[in-house]
């Protein structure tokens, strides 16, 4: 990219420099004739300057254009780039928030098993624990669950594109 500016750059100062030249009537300013012109040399010589000013600035269209080009398909990339790690970046607290459910509920349910276990030693079992126990056992699994569904979607969301891709190159 940076190249495409520099070529733009030195064609630019290329056309001043030959526009310049044609409006002092086709002699540079720093040297001055040996000899007045001809009228006809003038005229031939006018007429190749702007046929190089004509080349020139069709080049610096067509850098314009390639220049135009790569800064659309930077803005196209970068933008898919933007939008990804968006995505990747939602994903990620989704499977953060389901990990520290996860956390919490495996921490309720070891407190509940560690308390009837507690209780079945002093050959007590109070129905209350059980309950809570198995609530807490119960959490756990709908914690995991949740956890795995958000590692599925983040899975999805990484096969969609490459599904779109198939398709449109068998289509």
């Amino acid at each position: 990219m940076s190249d495409l500016a520099a070529y733009e750059h030195r064609i630019t100062a290329a056309l001043d420099r030959i526009a310049r030249r044609i409006e002092a009537g086709g002699v540079p300013a720093a040297k001055p004739a040996a000899s007045p012109p001809k009228p006809s040399e003038d005229a031939a010589t006018i007429a190749q300057l702007r046929a190089a000013l004509e080349k020139e600035r069709a080049t610096n269209a067509q850098l314009s254009e390639r220049l135009a080009s790569a800064r659309q398909r930077q803005d196209g990339q970068l933008g898919q780039l933007e939008r990804r790690v968006a995505r990747l970046t939602e994903q990620l607290d989704l499977q953060s928030l389901e990990m520290l459910r996860l956390k919490k509920a495996n921490t309720r349910l070891m407190e509940a098993n560690e308390e009837l276990r507690q209780a079945y030693v002093e050959n007590y079992p109070d129905h209350q624990l059980i309950n809570r126990s198995i609530s807490a056992d119960l959490e756990a699994l709908q914690a995991e669950r949740r956890a795995e569904m958000a590692e599925m979607e983040e899975i999805l969301g990484e096969l969609k594109p490459l599904v779109a891709a198939e398709d449109r190159a068998v289509g």
